[in-house]
């Protein structure tokens, strides 16, 4: 199976006024020097996946300025032997749309047409910072595995907004909290058993491999004594209700869970390791997504590596796009200087970003 974006146009988005991108499925190395508008292009096939993208902006932000005409986003890709259009965009005050194939749809139907992960400078500290970032690290890999997860995420999350107004009400009704509890359960059971069965994956990937990269033993945690069972967890909020109203806000459930890290070689937590070694890690993690998507038969995700390439020793960038170029992986990645790919040779496609007057300029090398 192949997935690849094998065209790109982008109008007013960030830096890019106008751009098009004519594509082969192969890697492809973007490189340019800094501000030129090379993470915006990597940042536009973030949106080609549910969620607001790698840089998590609204999409008012998205917008050129100082035009702010709004902006889109049309992308044709092949996913499992299939093509498809995908096209998002954003007039000026409004929210953002998706059609796929010229039909209207929800964003989360976008998990159904491409899976798509990266990994960018931000989340180098990924380890040693707060847990939401590692949910939504650990969600996008659900994601890739089980496309019905964002509609758990959405479901639960939209009752505990609807609980957590209740509580900061002060409404002590328990009729009005049990159905929105059962909501919340049934959701977040699915949450927790579809994260599970990623790490499970994950780690699966992870030992049938010889990679240059680190081995990591993976766990979900919680800071409360969190059930993951409906029935279970349906009770627990039921019985939480009075700490919940004091703290104006929901205190247990998949919203506080962690993902915990080991470097299985050193013993090491993730947290206690050095830079290189917490970055390696989550190469390795996205590696063995990709892995697994391809042991079970399904399309390999599209591979979002922002300034990747400056992190690793010529070593394991060579091993990096081996490993990329093995698995049919279509990698886009950034970096400063075109020297920092030549180990992928002609495996790749290569293309430069300019700046000049405040607009960016696309030149395809090869």
């Amino acid at each position: 199976m192949r997935a690849a974006v094998t065209a790109l146009e982008l109008s007013h988005f960030r830096s890019h006024k106008r751009a098009r991108l004519a594509l082969d499925g192969r890697p492809v190395a973007i490189h340019g020097p800094n501000g030129a508008g090379k993470t915006n292009l990597i940042e536009a096939v973030s949106l080609l996946s549910p969620g607001r993208g790698m840089r998590r902006a609204g999409a008012e932000e998205i917008a050129r300025r100082p035009e702010r005409l709004g902006w889109k986003v049309w992308a044709e890709i092949e996913a499992e032997g299939a093509p498809h259009e995908i096209e998002t965009r954003a007039e000026a005050g409004q929210s953002r749309s998706v059609q796929i194939d010229g039909k209207t749809v929800p964003q989360v139907a976008l998990a159904r047409v491409l899976r798509v992960l990266w990994l960018v400078p931000s989340m180098d500290r990924l380890w040693i910072e707060a847990a939401e970032g590692r949910r939504r690290f650990l969600d996008r890999a659900v994601l890739s595995f089980d496309p019905g997860h964002a509609e758990s995420v959405l479901d639960y999350e939209k009752a505990m907004r609807e609980r957590n107004r209740l509580l900061k009400d002060g409404v002590r009704d328990a009729h009005w909290y049990g159905a929105l509890e059962g909501r919340m359960a049934q959701a977040g059971a699915a949450i927790a058993s579809a994260r599970r069965a990623a790490i499970e994956r994950l780690m699966a990937a992870q030992d049938e491999t010889e990679t240059a990269f680190p081995t990591a033993d993976l766990a979900l945690a919680y800071p409360d004594d969190t059930p993951e069972e409906a029935e279970a967890l349906r009770a627990g909020f039921a019985a939480m209700r009075a700490r919940d109203m004091a703290a104006g806000r929901t205190l247990i459930g998949p919203h506080r869970a962690d993902l915990d890290a080991l470097w299985r070689a050193k013993g090491v937590a993730a947290r206690d390791a050095s830079t290189g070694e917490q970055k390696a890690l989550l190469i390795s993690l996205i590696l063995a997504n990709a892995r697994a998507l391809a042991a079970q038969g399904g399309a390999p995700p599209v591979l979002l590596l922002d300034e990747v390439a400056a992190h690793l020793d010529t070593r394991r960038r060579a091993a990096l796009y081996d490993e990329i170029c093995a698995l049919g992986l279509q990698a886009f990645m950034t970096g400063t200087e075109p020297g920092l790919f030549d180990a992928l040779d002609d495996r790749a496609q290569r293309i430069e970003v300019t700046e000049t007057a405040g607009v960016s300029q696309i030149r395809n090398e090869t």
